[in-house]
């Protein structure tokens, strides 16, 4: 068995940045089933005609049903969901991934796309919550 060259409590120590572990994959199992549901036309009207009544189909948290409710991004990443699955509720809603990601920075989307555009943010204060840099 190779040994991991690093820790994996270093992953925590990048500022800004929420990496997804299987430890993450596993807290938001039934998050990502619900998210995968709205692939089907049938389950994203179910979904959109009643969100709460589909959301208690999904043995998802509370925090992360009203995460869902609230469309807070961030917070459903802090409770383990991943963008790739995430971006399934946003087009559900008829958002760009763009508009999902910019919401996530407090951006607009054209704000994000100028943002990245422009070389995206500054690495600077980026590096280390530890070292403070």
């Amino acid at each position: 068995m190779r040994k991991r060259p690093y820790p994996l409590s270093e992953l925590e120590d990048i500022p800004g940045t929420t990496v997804f572990t299987a430890k993450r994959s596993r807290e938001a199992y039934h998050l990502h089933k619900f998210c995968m549901s709205l692939m089907d036309p049938a389950n994203r009207a179910a979904f959109k005609d009643h969100e709460r009544a589909y959301l208690n189909k999904f043995r998802m948290s509370e925090e992360q049903k009203r995460a869902v409710q609230d469309r807070d991004f961030n917070t459903l990443i802090d409770l383990g969901g991943n963008i790739y699955f995430l971006v399934k509720l946003s087009n559900t809603d008829g958002w760009s991934t763009q508009r999902a990601v910019g919401s996530m920075t407090g951006m607009t989307a054209d704000e994000y796309a100028a943002m990245m555009r422009g070389g995206g943010r500054s690495p600077e204060g980026q590096r280390s919550i530890r070292e403070g840099n």
